[in-house]
């Protein structure tokens, strides 16, 4: 509850009220969804950093370090990153990310209803589905290569 969520916001909300709560752990959609998608988020020849982001920014000027985003050798994972989807490639492009990257969108991860896309960054933006009302977690690295879903351009 505590990545890219509000939980922290909304125990600082009961907090202030003196409400009683119970934060009840779990398994982050990161970890969920690229496990159920078969996607590791490191792999020790492809992957040796994961970094998570928000798809999604609180303020309109806040920024990515993109040049260090788009480094080889890490797991990007964007959570609520598809709306967003097209301006987070040509960020990643325009700092030197190769545009046959893979990546993967899963969306109703860990669910009897999940969908997988993954593909090139390239090409996963122009077959990205419209940004609707099922979260979707971005997925972008080498590691994506390693999914059964993965379709090479």
């Amino acid at each position: 509850p505590y990545v890219f969520g509000r939980g922290g916001e909304e125990v600082q909300a009961l907090q202030a009220e003196g409400i009683a709560f119970e934060v009840v752990p779990g398994v982050t959609a990161a970890s969920g969804c690229s496990a159920a998608a078969g996607i590791p988020l490191t792999h020790r020849n492809l992957a040796g950093s994961c970094v998570f982001l928000p798809g999604h920014l609180a303020q309109d000027d806040a920024t990515h370090d993109w040049r260090a985003l788009a480094r080889p050798g890490q797991r990007r994972v964007f959570y609520m990153g598809v709306q967003r989807l097209a301006q987070i490639a040509q960020q990643l492009f325009g700092h030197g990310l190769a545009p046959d990257t893979p990546a993967a969108i899963v969306r109703d991860g860990t669910r009897p209803t999940q969908t997988v896309i993954a593909c090139s960054l390239r090409r996963l933006v122009d077959m990205a589905p419209a940004y609707g009302p099922q979260p979707g977690l971005l997925l972008i690295g080498e590691t994506v290569r390693m999914s059964p879903h993965y379709h090479a351009d």
